[in-house]
Protein backbone atom coordinates (compact mmCIF):
# COMPACT_ATOMS: atom_id res chain seq x y z
CA UNK A 1 0.00 0.00 0.00
CA UNK A 2 1.09 3.82 -0.32
CA UNK A 3 -0.02 4.85 2.74
CA UNK A 4 1.55 4.22 6.41
CA UNK A 5 0.73 0.37 8.10
CA UNK A 6 1.63 -0.75 11.24
CA UNK A 7 1.81 -4.40 11.74
CA UNK A 8 1.65 -5.46 15.55
CA UNK A 9 3.50 -2.76 16.63
CA UNK A 10 4.82 -3.06 20.12
CA UNK A 11 6.41 -0.04 22.50
CA UNK A 12 8.31 -0.67 26.24
CA UNK A 13 10.11 1.36 28.21
CA UNK A 14 12.59 -0.35 31.02
CA UNK A 15 10.79 -3.59 30.52
CA UNK A 16 7.23 -2.08 30.89
CA UNK A 17 5.13 -2.53 27.96
CA UNK A 18 3.43 0.71 26.98
CA UNK A 19 1.47 -0.41 23.78
CA UNK A 20 1.30 -3.50 22.71
CA UNK A 21 -0.13 -5.58 18.96
CA UNK A 22 -0.93 -2.12 17.33
CA UNK A 23 -2.43 -3.02 13.82
CA UNK A 24 -3.40 0.08 11.94
CA UNK A 25 -3.38 0.55 7.75
CA UNK A 26 -3.73 4.15 6.75
CA UNK A 27 -5.17 4.49 3.21
CA UNK A 28 -3.03 6.67 0.84
CA UNK A 29 -4.14 10.30 0.87
CA UNK A 30 -6.33 9.65 4.64
CA UNK A 31 -6.45 12.15 6.74
CA UNK A 32 -5.90 10.44 9.65
CA UNK A 33 -6.64 11.91 13.44
CA UNK A 34 -4.94 10.22 16.60
CA UNK A 35 -7.03 11.01 19.13
CA UNK A 36 -7.28 10.61 22.63
CA UNK A 37 -6.81 11.77 26.22
CA UNK A 38 -3.36 12.35 27.68
CA UNK A 39 -0.71 9.56 28.11
CA UNK A 40 -2.81 7.17 25.62
CA UNK A 41 -0.27 6.76 23.62
CA UNK A 42 -0.98 8.84 20.13
CA UNK A 43 1.65 11.14 20.29
CA UNK A 44 4.06 7.76 20.61
CA UNK A 45 3.19 6.04 17.42
CA UNK A 46 3.38 9.35 15.64
CA UNK A 47 7.13 9.56 16.88
CA UNK A 48 7.50 5.54 16.39
CA UNK A 49 5.95 6.32 12.57
CA UNK A 50 8.68 8.99 12.49
CA UNK A 51 11.17 7.15 13.67
CA UNK A 52 11.88 9.63 16.51
CA UNK A 53 11.09 6.08 18.94
CA UNK A 54 12.17 3.04 18.22
CA UNK A 55 9.83 0.30 18.28
CA UNK A 56 10.12 -2.81 20.46
CA UNK A 57 8.17 -5.26 18.14
CA UNK A 58 6.66 -5.35 14.96
CA UNK A 59 6.93 -3.29 11.94
CA UNK A 60 6.01 -0.07 10.00
CA UNK A 61 5.69 0.46 6.46
CA UNK A 62 5.65 3.85 4.49
CA UNK A 63 4.99 3.99 0.62
CA UNK A 64 5.27 -0.21 1.01
CA UNK A 65 8.38 -0.03 1.97
CA UNK A 66 9.32 -1.59 5.74
CA UNK A 67 11.09 1.57 7.24
CA UNK A 68 11.29 0.51 10.77
CA UNK A 69 14.89 -0.16 11.43
CA UNK A 70 15.26 3.54 8.98
CA UNK A 71 16.53 6.87 10.46
CA UNK A 72 13.95 9.20 10.56
CA UNK A 73 15.53 11.31 7.37
CA UNK A 74 15.16 8.20 5.32
CA UNK A 75 11.22 7.76 5.66
CA UNK A 76 10.03 10.28 3.39
CA UNK A 77 8.14 12.08 5.96
CA UNK A 78 7.98 15.81 7.30
CA UNK A 79 6.62 16.39 10.39
CA UNK A 80 5.28 19.68 12.11
CA UNK A 81 5.22 20.16 16.10
CA UNK A 82 3.23 21.81 18.56
CA UNK A 83 5.99 24.31 18.54
CA UNK A 84 6.90 26.01 15.36
CA UNK A 85 10.51 25.55 15.82
CA UNK A 86 11.68 28.14 13.23
CA UNK A 87 15.23 29.80 13.07
CA UNK A 88 14.89 33.14 14.49
CA UNK A 89 17.70 34.93 12.56
CA UNK A 90 16.83 33.64 9.07
CA UNK A 91 13.59 34.97 7.24
CA UNK A 92 10.38 33.00 6.37
CA UNK A 93 12.21 32.16 2.73
CA UNK A 94 15.10 31.20 4.25
CA UNK A 95 13.18 29.18 6.81
CA UNK A 96 11.32 27.57 4.55
CA UNK A 97 13.95 26.73 1.55
CA UNK A 98 16.64 25.64 4.35
CA UNK A 99 15.78 21.90 4.49
CA UNK A 100 16.15 21.66 0.80
CA UNK A 101 19.65 23.21 0.60
CA UNK A 102 20.73 21.09 3.39
CA UNK A 103 19.89 17.99 0.59
CA UNK A 104 21.93 20.26 -2.36
CA UNK A 105 19.01 21.23 -4.30
CA UNK A 106 20.26 23.92 -6.65
CA UNK A 107 19.23 27.72 -5.62
CA UNK A 108 17.09 28.08 -8.60
CA UNK A 109 14.96 25.26 -7.89
CA UNK A 110 14.80 26.30 -3.94
CA UNK A 111 13.62 29.41 -4.50
CA UNK A 112 11.02 28.17 -7.27
CA UNK A 113 9.43 25.95 -4.63
CA UNK A 114 9.54 28.36 -2.11
CA UNK A 115 7.13 30.91 -3.86
CA UNK A 116 5.36 28.20 -4.92
CA UNK A 117 4.37 27.24 -1.09
CA UNK A 118 3.98 31.44 -0.67
CA UNK A 119 1.35 31.16 -3.21
CA UNK A 120 -0.43 27.89 -1.59
CA UNK A 121 0.05 29.11 1.81
CA UNK A 122 -1.29 32.52 1.19
CA UNK A 123 2.19 33.75 2.85
CA UNK A 124 3.75 35.33 -0.24
CA UNK A 125 4.33 38.91 1.37
CA UNK A 126 5.59 37.38 4.37
CA UNK A 127 8.58 35.47 2.82
CA UNK A 128 11.04 38.60 3.90
CA UNK A 129 9.72 39.17 7.41
CA UNK A 130 11.84 36.95 10.26
CA UNK A 131 9.52 34.57 12.70
CA UNK A 132 9.57 37.60 15.44
CA UNK A 133 7.72 39.81 12.72
CA UNK A 134 4.71 37.15 12.26
CA UNK A 135 1.57 36.48 14.44
CA UNK A 136 1.19 32.67 16.05
CA UNK A 137 -1.08 31.66 13.15
CA UNK A 138 1.42 32.86 10.08
CA UNK A 139 4.10 31.25 12.30
CA UNK A 140 2.34 28.00 11.83
CA UNK A 141 1.62 28.69 8.16
CA UNK A 142 5.54 29.09 7.57
CA UNK A 143 6.39 25.67 9.52
CA UNK A 144 3.63 23.81 7.67
CA UNK A 145 5.38 25.32 4.38
CA UNK A 146 8.72 23.87 5.63
CA UNK A 147 7.20 20.46 5.42
CA UNK A 148 5.37 20.61 2.22
CA UNK A 149 8.69 22.02 0.22
CA UNK A 150 9.68 18.57 0.88
CA UNK A 151 6.57 16.46 -0.82
CA UNK A 152 7.27 14.05 1.18
CA UNK A 153 4.89 10.66 1.04
CA UNK A 154 3.58 11.48 4.52
CA UNK A 155 2.85 14.53 6.94
CA UNK A 156 2.98 13.84 10.48
CA UNK A 157 1.40 16.96 13.22
CA UNK A 158 1.85 16.71 16.32
CA UNK A 159 -0.88 18.76 17.85
CA UNK A 160 -0.14 21.68 15.79
CA UNK A 161 -2.44 23.60 16.61
CA UNK A 162 -2.42 23.72 20.75
CA UNK A 163 -0.92 27.53 21.01
CA UNK A 164 -3.18 29.35 18.90
CA UNK A 165 -6.52 31.11 20.68
CA UNK A 166 -9.89 29.84 19.67
CA UNK A 167 -10.67 32.10 16.44
CA UNK A 168 -7.14 30.63 14.98
CA UNK A 169 -7.61 27.19 15.73
CA UNK A 170 -10.81 27.45 13.94
CA UNK A 171 -9.04 29.08 10.93
CA UNK A 172 -6.40 26.81 10.53
CA UNK A 173 -8.75 24.11 10.74
CA UNK A 174 -10.17 25.42 7.40
CA UNK A 175 -6.85 25.94 6.18
CA UNK A 176 -5.79 22.25 7.02
CA UNK A 177 -8.46 20.87 5.67
CA UNK A 178 -8.63 22.88 2.07
CA UNK A 179 -4.99 22.30 2.44
CA UNK A 180 -5.79 18.29 2.26
CA UNK A 181 -7.92 18.11 -0.07
CA UNK A 182 -5.73 20.29 -2.75
CA UNK A 183 -2.61 17.92 -2.65
CA UNK A 184 -4.42 14.51 -1.47
CA UNK A 185 -1.25 13.35 0.53
CA UNK A 186 -1.63 11.20 3.70
CA UNK A 187 -1.77 13.04 6.59
CA UNK A 188 -1.34 11.62 10.39
CA UNK A 189 -2.52 14.18 12.79
CA UNK A 190 -2.48 13.84 16.80
CA UNK A 191 -4.69 16.01 18.69
CA UNK A 192 -6.64 15.83 22.00
CA UNK A 193 -9.49 18.00 21.13
CA UNK A 194 -12.38 16.07 19.65
CA UNK A 195 -13.19 18.73 17.41
CA UNK A 196 -10.34 18.77 15.42
CA UNK A 197 -10.52 15.57 14.96
CA UNK A 198 -13.97 14.97 13.90
CA UNK A 199 -13.61 18.02 11.40
CA UNK A 200 -10.47 16.99 9.77
CA UNK A 201 -10.56 13.50 9.67
CA UNK A 202 -11.37 11.42 7.25
CA UNK A 203 -10.68 8.31 9.87
CA UNK A 204 -10.21 8.96 13.22
CA UNK A 205 -8.22 6.70 15.82
CA UNK A 206 -9.49 6.62 19.44
CA UNK A 207 -6.59 5.53 21.61
CA UNK A 208 -6.99 4.76 25.54
CA UNK A 209 -4.01 3.38 27.41
CA UNK A 210 -2.10 2.44 24.63
CA UNK A 211 -4.96 0.63 23.08
CA UNK A 212 -7.15 1.45 19.82
CA UNK A 213 -10.78 1.61 20.90
CA UNK A 214 -12.02 2.38 17.32
CA UNK A 215 -11.25 3.14 13.96
CA UNK A 216 -13.58 4.47 11.92
CA UNK A 217 -15.49 7.75 9.86
CA UNK A 218 -15.99 10.50 12.09
CA UNK A 219 -19.48 9.73 11.75
CA UNK A 220 -19.50 6.40 12.98
CA UNK A 221 -17.34 7.26 15.87
CA UNK A 222 -19.78 9.86 17.00
CA UNK A 223 -23.07 7.74 16.10
CA UNK A 224 -21.66 4.57 16.42
CA UNK A 225 -19.38 4.25 19.26
CA UNK A 226 -17.52 0.79 19.57
CA UNK A 227 -17.43 0.75 23.93
CA UNK A 228 -18.47 3.22 26.65
CA UNK A 229 -14.81 5.26 26.47
CA UNK A 230 -15.47 6.00 22.63
CA UNK A 231 -19.08 7.25 23.61
CA UNK A 232 -18.23 9.62 26.82
CA UNK A 233 -14.70 10.86 25.11
CA UNK A 234 -15.99 11.94 21.61
CA UNK A 235 -19.00 14.38 21.72
CA UNK A 236 -19.58 17.96 24.31
CA UNK A 237 -21.51 17.66 26.20
CA UNK A 238 -21.03 13.88 26.62
CA UNK A 239 -22.79 11.18 25.95
CA UNK A 240 -25.73 10.65 28.90
CA UNK A 241 -25.55 6.84 30.80
CA UNK A 242 -28.09 5.00 32.48
CA UNK A 243 -28.27 1.39 33.97
CA UNK A 244 -30.72 -0.48 33.88
CA UNK A 245 -32.60 -2.59 31.58
CA UNK A 246 -34.93 -2.91 28.30
CA UNK A 247 -38.76 -3.95 29.49
CA UNK A 248 -42.25 -4.32 27.86
CA UNK A 249 -43.99 -0.94 27.85
CA UNK A 250 -47.30 -1.82 26.47
CA UNK A 251 -47.05 -2.50 22.84
CA UNK A 252 -43.45 -0.67 22.93
CA UNK A 253 -40.61 -0.46 24.71
CA UNK A 254 -38.93 0.77 27.93
CA UNK A 255 -35.73 1.65 29.84
CA UNK A 256 -36.10 0.90 33.69
CA UNK A 257 -33.46 2.40 35.35
CA UNK A 258 -34.51 1.19 38.55
CA UNK A 259 -36.32 4.62 39.99
CA UNK A 260 -38.71 5.32 37.24
CA UNK A 261 -39.12 4.13 32.87
CA UNK A 262 -38.36 5.97 29.93
CA UNK A 263 -40.01 5.67 26.91
CA UNK A 264 -37.87 4.61 24.01
CA UNK A 265 -39.37 5.78 20.23
CA UNK A 266 -38.89 4.03 17.02
CA UNK A 267 -36.30 1.46 19.25
CA UNK A 268 -35.23 -1.36 16.88
CA UNK A 269 -36.60 -5.31 16.63
CA UNK A 270 -33.24 -6.15 17.70
CA UNK A 271 -33.59 -4.87 20.84
CA UNK A 272 -36.29 -7.00 22.11
CA UNK A 273 -33.29 -9.78 22.44
CA UNK A 274 -32.14 -8.02 24.69
CA UNK A 275 -35.65 -7.29 27.31
CA UNK A 276 -34.61 -8.06 30.89
CA UNK A 277 -30.69 -8.09 30.60
CA UNK A 278 -28.29 -5.62 32.43
CA UNK A 279 -27.99 -2.57 30.23
CA UNK A 280 -25.74 0.23 30.01
CA UNK A 281 -28.31 2.79 28.13
CA UNK A 282 -25.82 5.78 26.21
CA UNK A 283 -28.19 8.90 24.31
CA UNK A 284 -26.76 12.03 22.87
CA UNK A 285 -28.15 14.90 24.29
CA UNK A 286 -29.99 15.92 20.92
CA UNK A 287 -31.45 12.82 21.12
CA UNK A 288 -33.86 13.58 23.99
CA UNK A 289 -36.92 14.89 23.55
CA UNK A 290 -39.35 16.99 25.47
CA UNK A 291 -43.09 15.32 24.90
CA UNK A 292 -45.93 15.04 26.68
CA UNK A 293 -46.04 11.41 26.07
CA UNK A 294 -42.09 10.69 28.02
CA UNK A 295 -41.58 10.33 31.37
CA UNK A 296 -41.67 12.87 34.56
CA UNK A 297 -38.36 14.53 34.86
CA UNK A 298 -37.23 17.08 37.15
CA UNK A 299 -35.52 20.46 35.64
CA UNK A 300 -31.85 20.59 37.63
CA UNK A 301 -30.51 23.56 35.12
CA UNK A 302 -31.06 25.49 31.97
CA UNK A 303 -27.45 26.59 29.97
CA UNK A 304 -28.63 28.67 26.76
CA UNK A 305 -25.83 28.76 24.39
CA UNK A 306 -27.35 31.46 21.61
CA UNK A 307 -28.65 28.81 19.21
CA UNK A 308 -29.42 25.77 21.61
CA UNK A 309 -29.84 25.48 25.08
CA UNK A 310 -28.21 22.47 27.30
CA UNK A 311 -31.48 20.81 30.10
CA UNK A 312 -30.15 18.89 33.12
CA UNK A 313 -32.52 17.11 34.16
CA UNK A 314 -33.50 14.17 37.12
CA UNK A 315 -35.08 11.71 35.39
CA UNK A 316 -35.42 7.49 36.16
CA UNK A 317 -32.83 7.60 38.86
CA UNK A 318 -30.01 9.49 36.66
CA UNK A 319 -29.42 12.78 35.92
CA UNK A 320 -28.78 13.24 31.93
CA UNK A 321 -28.41 16.52 29.46
CA UNK A 322 -30.72 17.25 26.77
CA UNK A 323 -30.27 19.55 24.05
CA UNK A 324 -33.01 21.94 22.48
CA UNK A 325 -33.78 25.12 20.89
CA UNK A 326 -33.53 28.65 22.23
CA UNK A 327 -37.89 29.16 22.27
CA UNK A 328 -38.56 26.56 25.09
CA UNK A 329 -38.54 28.24 28.63
CA UNK A 330 -37.29 26.23 31.35
CA UNK A 331 -36.93 26.68 35.10
CA UNK A 332 -34.81 24.80 37.80
CA UNK A 333 -36.59 22.88 40.05
CA UNK A 334 -40.06 22.89 37.34
CA UNK A 335 -42.11 19.33 35.77
CA UNK A 336 -40.64 18.19 32.42
CA UNK A 337 -41.47 15.02 30.28
CA UNK A 338 -39.16 13.26 28.18
CA UNK A 339 -38.39 10.36 25.97
CA UNK A 340 -35.81 9.09 23.76
CA UNK A 341 -35.23 8.30 20.15
CA UNK A 342 -35.04 4.75 20.64
CA UNK A 343 -33.40 4.40 16.68
CA UNK A 344 -30.40 6.71 18.21
CA UNK A 345 -29.44 5.25 21.44
CA UNK A 346 -26.32 2.99 22.16
CA UNK A 347 -26.37 -0.28 24.20
CA UNK A 348 -23.40 -1.19 26.25
CA UNK A 349 -22.41 -4.01 28.46
CA UNK A 350 -22.22 -2.45 31.88
CA UNK A 351 -19.44 -5.01 32.71
CA UNK A 352 -17.08 -4.66 29.83
CA UNK A 353 -18.44 -1.51 28.48
CA UNK A 354 -18.54 -3.25 24.65
CA UNK A 355 -21.22 -1.83 22.59
CA UNK A 356 -23.60 -4.48 22.22
CA UNK A 357 -26.20 -2.01 20.06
Amino acid sequence: MNGVELRGVTKAYAGLTVMKDINLEIEDGAFLVLLGPSGCGKSTILNMIAGLEPVTGGAIHIAGRDVTELEPDERDIAMVFQSYALYPTMSVRRNIGFGLKMRGMPKADIEKRVDEIGELLQITPLLDRKPSQLSGGQQQRVAIGRALVREPSVFLFDEPLSNLDAKLRADMRVELKRLHERLGRTIVYVTHDQIEAMTLATKVVVLDKGAIQQADTPENVYRRPANKFVASFVGAPTMNFIDGKLVQDGDGIAFDGGSGQLPLANLSTRSRDLIGQPLTLGARPEHLMFDDLGANARVLLAEPTGPDQYVRLAVAGSEVTARTGPEQHFSSGTDARIMIDGARVSLFDPESGRAIL
